[in-house]
């Protein structure tokens, strides 16, 4: 290594490094050249120059080594112990590029430029002249021509300037800037944001720093530049400024006009819009409807974001027939607890001449007691009076009424329904035990026309269960219940009470891969308070019913080949008996009991009854085989098919009412189900009840979807119940453009299928005994690319005899706003309709600075 000829050649190659280099116009740095031991003039050069500012570029580069050379032949006699060590630097490798630097990171790197002459003084100025670029993490400046002033950090570029800062890109003839803090100003740019997709022009840029710009006499739209000079994008958005904020990721217009082909549609003071798909505060598309009671609906909501856990929604609501309906929404959401407050008001109805307002509230949480964690739901829905349900269907939501039981239930149910829960919650558990205390009351909504019974308030419910598992292979379990039921006796004309129900269950299941076999015993018993006499005479009642099941089941499997695929089909047989002896039970009253529906899932359980109030006797067998196709390399499941069958040896004398007719001995109707999902675009569910004394079906259902794609599926059913309806269900998402040949591109989930194509959207749902649709809904959506149309027209079945009809047109202007021109919510209603709808643009796609790296 000491010897000078060997340090002389090493020099000679990395000179001809730097001349490829240059041939290919690409940046080579001083730090290149600290690998090898250079004479003193180049080291001294290299210690002056500010390297986290400037690197110099191809000339001086040149020049420097140039003068190395000469030293090197100079020195070339001299003793090899001359030579300096020099440390090589340790790099350490990465598979990913950092998308965020840290904070205070971008101060210490370098900047390099390069160019085809430069001249200047050092420490001074710098002039980098042809085909110039400015490099600095996270920012590249391309121009023709460029002036450097070092101690002031000033840039001026002129000659087709062009700015990259984190993939947004500003083109233009001039800009003054200072690099480090970015500041400055750029003269009549044209410009395009990555996030948003978005693009204009202005007479002028204003660089307050690193993430905020205000820009004069701007443009925006995010419709895609087309070539020629009379290109008008299809809507534009035209300001006296806008302030770019890269922070919060939002836009905020001054003075601006929103174009559409060509023709002003909507002037707009001020107006902010996103960058990004963050949230911001600002105002959300306005809704323009009509209702037959209401007159025109102008609903103009406004979000508040107040904080990263926290938001509010306000949506004003002017109806010409009615009034002013003010709402408002408020979320939260914190590590132990979230929830969702939602109300409505309206001052003096023109129409009732009363105050009208609805309120629904949803909580859930965790709180810390001295004896663990208790958790915690509230659930509140209260409106004003019967007929708010049908006054203001569009206006209210309501909270899941199952939600006090499922905790994971959300607001956002449509205010049709008449029973209105409002309750809370608070449950507790400790290692094998666990609790449940309840509050739980009904506000219902009658109507004249069409009265109903209301359901029970718990006033309170308390419940506890102590279960263990695998006890010497044992498990058992007790369950206890205490509910006071209270309602208003004149509708549901039984005594209110007080009921106590306790249920004792042990099983020794023996468990093998081949099969299983498990015997349980059960007893449940309930004892009753009312607060009035029985038909008896008697205040109080209780009933204790035991129960005796064993259920078992057989497990085989063969390798099989079908359809080219090789498969593992299996066999399983299952036998399960209950027998449970009749207990009268005629005198109970029932409050919180129903029938069990006869499906796959109840056929194998040793009640007919859900609920506590009544335990039906039984002597049955029932009798099933399923059959599954598995995939053999994925094991996925690609068909099932299965029959079971009940055999009852004595009549089922309990009944919900007396007026019911018990079920008799014998064989019980079949049930038959299938379901087929051989290929990803095919699927296939069917299930029927079939009575072999009548010959008939009592209840068929058959359901089918084809996905063969984005944007593409048509689901059916086919649902028949004998004596009580049959209907016919079709739904859709379809291309039209399909129809013509025109296949679509494939851009993926949330893209569409490119621009100028036509979706049909619909659903029928269609009554064949009463010969009438009974719902509808049927609509068109157009893809422009930059802008989308949605025409939806609803009409929904109220009762037998009226029915809601909403039409709703939806104009949305991709990464701005959109406008409801009419009705109410068309993406919302094709979700809800059609199975697996796709919207045609998704927020939540993530973007990437090096995605547009230059």
């Amino acid at each position: 290594m000491d010897n000078p000829f060997y340090k002389a050649t090493l020099r000679y190659r990395l000179f001809s490094s730097f001349i490829d280099a240059l041939s290919r116009r690409t940046a080579f740095s001083l730090a290149d050249a600290a690998f090898l031991p250079l004479p003193v003039p180049m080291r001294d050069l290299s210690s002056r120059l500010p390297r986290h500012r400037f690197v110099l570029s191809h000339v001086m580069v040149a020049a420097g080594l140039a003068c190395g050379m000469g030293g090197a032949r100079a020195q070339a006699a001299e003793p090899a112990t001359t030579a300096q060590p020099v440390e090589v630097p340790q790099l350490k490798s990465s598979t990913l590029l950092e998308e965020e630097l840290a904070p205070g990171q971008t101060h210490k790197v370098p900047v390099f430029v390069t160019g085809d002459r430069m001249s200047g003084r050092p420490d001074l100025e710098t002039l980098i002249e042809g085909d110039v670029v400015l490099r600095k993490a996270g920012t590249v400046i391309h121009a023709d021509r460029l002036e450097y002033d070092q101690p002031s950090d000033q840039v001026k570029a002129s000659g087709h300037v062009r700015i990259n800062r984190k993939g947004d890109v500003f083109e233009g003839p001039l800009l003054d800037l200072k690099v480090e803090s970015f500041e400055g100003h750029f003269d009549e740019p044209r410009y395009r944001f990555l996030k948003s997709e978005g693009q204009g022009q202005a007479s002028r840029a204003e660089f307050v720093d690193e993430s905020h710009t205000i820009i004069h006499d701007a443009t925006y739209t995010t419709c895609r530049r087309k070539p020629g000079p009379d290109w008008l994008p299809d809507w534009i958005l035209r300001a006296t400024s806008i302030s770019l904020d890269n922070e919060e990721d939002v836009g905020i217009a001054q003075g601006a006009v929103l174009s559409f082909k060509g023709v002003p549609i909507l002037p707009i003071p001020a107006i902010s819009f996103p960058l990004s798909d963050k949230r911001k505060s600002g105002l959300l598309p306005l809704t323009i409807g009509w209702g037959a009671d209401s007159g025109l609906e102008l609903t103009v909501p406004y979000y508040w974001n107040i904080a990263p856990n926290r938001d509010a929604t306000f949506f004003p609501t002017v109806m010409t027939l009615r009034g002013v309906d003010l709402g408002a929404e408020f979320r939260y959401l914190e590590p132990t607890y979230t929830g969702t407050v939602r109300g409505n008001y309206m001052p003096a109805d023109k129409l009732t001449g009363t105050d009208r307002w609805g309120l629904s509230f949803l909580h859930q949480g965790v709180v810390g007691t001295p004896v663990g964690p208790v958790t915690v739901a509230a659930n509140v829905n209260r409106v004003s009076d019967d007929n708010y349900w049908r006054d203001f269907t569009n206006s209210t939501t309501f909270a899941d009424p199952n939600a006090i039981a499922n905790t994971s239930a959300s607001v956002g149910v449509a205010a049709t329904q008449r029973l209105l829960p409002s309750g809370l919650t608070a449950s507790w558990g400790l290692g094998a035990f666990s609790s449940t205390a309840r509050v739980l009351k009904w506000q219902t909504l009658q109507d004249v026309t069409a009265p109903i019974v209301p359901p029970y308030d718990r006033v309170p419910q308390l419940t506890a269960r102590y279960a263990l598992t695998n006890v010497h292979g044992i498990d058992w379990s007790i369950d206890g219940d205490y509910t006071q039921f209270d309602a208003d006796r004149s509708k549901t004309l039984q005594p209110n009470t007080q009921r106590g129900v306790a249920l004792l269950q042990v099983s020794r299941p023996w468990l093998a891969p081949a099969g299983f076999i498990t015997p349980k015993l059960q007893l449940h018993a309930a004892g009753y308070q009312f607060d009035s006499m029985l038909g008896d005479g008697s205040q109080s009642a209780s009933s204790v019913v035991p129960t005796f099941s064993l259920d078992s089941g057989l497990v085989f499997e063969r390798e099989t080949r079908l359809f080219g695929r090789n498969l593992v089909q299996t066999l399983e047989p299952r036998a399960f008996y209950v027998y449970t002896p009749f207990r009268d039970q005629s005198l109970l009253p029932n409050y919180d009991t129903a029938s069990n529906d006869f499906n796959f899932a109840t056929i194998y359980t040793e009640n007919a009854f859900v609920g506590n109030d009544k335990i039906s006797d039984n002597n049955l067998l029932t009798l099933g085989v399923t059959t599954r196709f598995l995939d053999a390399d994925t094991g996925g499941q690609l068909a099932r098919f299965g029959v079971a069958q009940r055999l009852r040896f004595a009549d089922q004398k309990v009944t919900l009412t007396p007026s019911e007719a018990p079920a008799q001995a014998g064989f019980s109707d079949v049930m038959l189900g299938a379901s087929v999902n051989v290929q990803d675009d095919w699927a296939l569910d069917t299930t029927v009840q079939y009575n072999g004394k009548t010959d008939q079906s009592v209840r068929s259902t058959l359901g089918a979807r084809y996905n063969p794609g984005n944007y593409r599926v048509v689901n059916g059913a086919y649902r028949f119940q004998r004596g009580v309806s049959e209907q016919l269900d079709v739904s859709w998402q379809w291309p039209l453009n399909n129809l013509w040949g025109d296949r679509g591109q494939e851009l993926g989930t949330g893209r569409g299928q490119g621009e100028g194509r036509y979706y049909s959207v619909g659903r029928l749902n269609y009554s064949l005994d009463e010969r009438r649709l009974v719902d509808t809904v049927l609509g068109v959506e157009y893809d422009a690319g930059c802008w989308l149309a949605r025409v939806v027209l609803e009409r929904a079945q109220t009762s037998n005899s009226t029915a809601s009809t909403h039409v709703m047109f939806q104009l949305e202007f991709v990464g701005f706003t959109r406008l409801g021109l009419l009705g109410g919510n068309p993406i919302q209603t094709l979700t809800q309709n059609i199975s697996r709808y796709q919207n045609l643009r998704n927020s939540g796609g993530t973007t990437s600075r090096f995605s547009n790296y230059d």
